[in-house]
């Protein structure tokens, strides 16, 4: 397996994610390509497996959500500081779903803890109601990030001990609209923390002129 790293949002790529300013520092793993299948390309197929929904449990494809969960957990334990996951603090990006939902996915929290047994990992954001997943979602129907504010809640049983290095942690970075209402809120809530975002992949557009090559 190749050696992976973190690779920094910067002035190259941040105009493909226009939520993310030039004042957040986000990373990402691998990138994915947006309009495509998933046998495109490996990240494709990563990604695919991992959104499948929790309401198809039991049919067969299932096992390859669970492999595709070990296998960014395994690439996010190559990638993050061991110094850093041992005094910083992991929050996922909470599911579309509220809990009890047949299709509420916990995906990013098992991710997450299977990083390490000793990382800080905390829900510290939950939604107070179910929305449309935004890879469901036509490009006009996307949630804004008002509409996650207005859903997003503070768990405080989690609150304490206030975490001083906050990784906001996702599967895929589009435009950055999760990361920013999670940032806003979290900001708000401990405004001594460092924030970041981690993302296992962000998505980038095919080239529009590959079907001209010869």
């Amino acid at each position: 397996m190749a050696k992976l790293f973190l690779t920094q949002i910067d002035e190259s790529t941040r105009g493909d994610h226009t939520r993310i300013l030039d004042t957040d520092t986000c990373y990402h793993i691998f990138e994915y390509t947006s309009r495509k299948r998933y046998d495109f390309s490996s990240t494709n197929n990563l990604i695919s497996n991992l959104k499948k929904k929790p309401s198809t449990s039991g049919t067969p494809a299932y096992k390859y959500k669970i492999r595709a969960i070990n296998e960014c957990a395994e690439s996010l334990k190559q990638v993050l500081n061991p110094n850093w996951l041992k005094t910083g603090t992991m929050v996922p990006v909470p599911c579309s779903k509220v809990r009890g939902h047949p299709d509420y996915d916990d995906r990013m929290e098992r991710i997450c803890r299977a990083v390490s047994e000793e990382a800080d990992v905390r829900n510290l954001i939950f939604q107070s109601d179910s929305t449309m997943a935004s890879h469901e979602a036509g490009d006009g129907d996307r949630l804004t990030v008002e509409d996650l504010l207005a859903v997003y809640r503070v768990n405080e049983a989690l609150a304490a001990p206030a975490p001083t290095s906050i990784a906001i942690v996702d599967d895929v970075l589009t435009v950055g609209t999760h990361y920013r209402a999670m940032h806003t809120i979290l900001s708000q809530r401990f405004p001594q923390a460092q924030i970041y975002g981690i993302f296992i992949a962000r998505r980038v557009f095919p080239d529009p002129f590959e079907d001209l090559e010869a």
